[in-house]
């Protein structure tokens, strides 16, 4: 099972067998697991799909905030982005478009260190909430599932 790189082709592939939760995922060169805990009736082999998730949006933060800050000379010395999913009723939700039902929500906190302004601490949160995963997270998505035949 080789995964491959092409913009336009296949990067990441899951492969499981229908007897459990255990997913064996390549991304690239990459190989990793996925599994559910045991309270969920996984045997924990990996993170959780959710994981992975929160996983890619605060790799993708601490990527881009490092980035700006070595672009810009800024005086950061760490970053380290600690991240939550939960479900919420959407009434108890005061700056959510939708008022009805359950949301997602994730928390994302952001911890940097250095010898950063005040000014440059507030610009690099703008930078945070400008990494490519946060805009895919929060934009419309179209996800295209197609069964594939290959009997």
């Amino acid at each position: 099972m080789a995964a491959q790189t092409d913009k336009n082709e296949v990067h990441v592939v899951v492969h499981g067998n229908a007897d459990n939760f255990q997913q064996e995922i390549v991304a690239g060169k990459h190989h990793l697991v996925a599994d559910e805990p045991v309270s969920a009736g996984g045997s924990d082999a990996g993170p959780d799909p959710y994981d992975y998730l929160l996983t890619s949006l605060g790799a993708c933060t601490s990527m881009t905030i490092g980035f700006y800050a070595r672009r810009n000379h800024l005086p950061l010395e760490s970053i380290t982005v600690s991240l939550s999913h939960s479900r919420i009723y959407a009434a108890d939700c005061e700056e959510c478009e939708t008022q009805e039902g359950m949301l997602d929500r994730i928390d994302v906190d952001v911890e940097l260190t250095g010898q950063l302004t005040p000014e440059q601490r507030a610009k690099l949160m703008q930078v945070a909430a400008k990494c490519p995963v946060h805009r895919t997270l929060t934009s419309e998505i179209n996800i295209r599932l197609r069964a594939v035949d290959k009997s």
